[in-house]
């Protein structure tokens, strides 16, 4: 930062603040909306569309997912589709099954999700396995090649 544009700080006289307005970035927001039919589908898109900075919005029924892509605000398009629709609107809270190391974990594994994904969890309590027991752990190392007292059928 040179002399100049120092001095030309210190003596602003636009008026305004003196701090930049960020510009959103372009973001992909996956919404869970429960769609019955084409009207409830319909009405969700007219509600999402007429959203400003919104660029492309698709609509999964079979797996009720919303995508929006654009410059906005996860928050608003989620108050914008319960407010509009008068529909349950939430984050899509589901990953896809590879991405998750146990996948049928306690707290992971819901049978409502779609197809090739379960639920995405932000507590590490529950994306672990619980601590195997000595009886599961003795069943586990019974043929390993590391124990000594393994069986000899190997």
């Amino acid at each position: 930062m040179g002399a100049l544009d120092h001095f030309a700080d210190l003596f602003d006289c636009s008026g305004g603040s003196s701090r930049l307005k960020r510009r959103k970035q372009l973001q992909t927001v996956e919404v869970k909306v429960k769609l019955d039919c084409e009207g409830c589908e319909r009405r969700v898109r007219r509600a999402v569309e007429g959203m400003k900075g919104v660029q492309q919005v698709d609509i999964d029924r079979k797996s009720s997912k919303v995508t929006v892509v654009g410059y906005v605000e996860p928050s608003k398009v989620i108050g914008r589709i319960s407010h509009r629709t008068g529909k349950r609107a939430e984050l899509w809270p589901y990953v896809p099954y590879d991405e998750v190391d146990h996948p049928y974990a306690q707290g992971v594994y819901d049978r409502k999700a779609p197809a090739g994904y379960v639920r995405y969890s932000q507590d590490p309590r529950q994306n672990q396995l619980a601590r195997a027991s000595s009886t599961e752990v003795r069943y586990t190392t019974a043929f390993s090649e590391e124990n000594p007292n393994a069986c000899a059928v190997m």
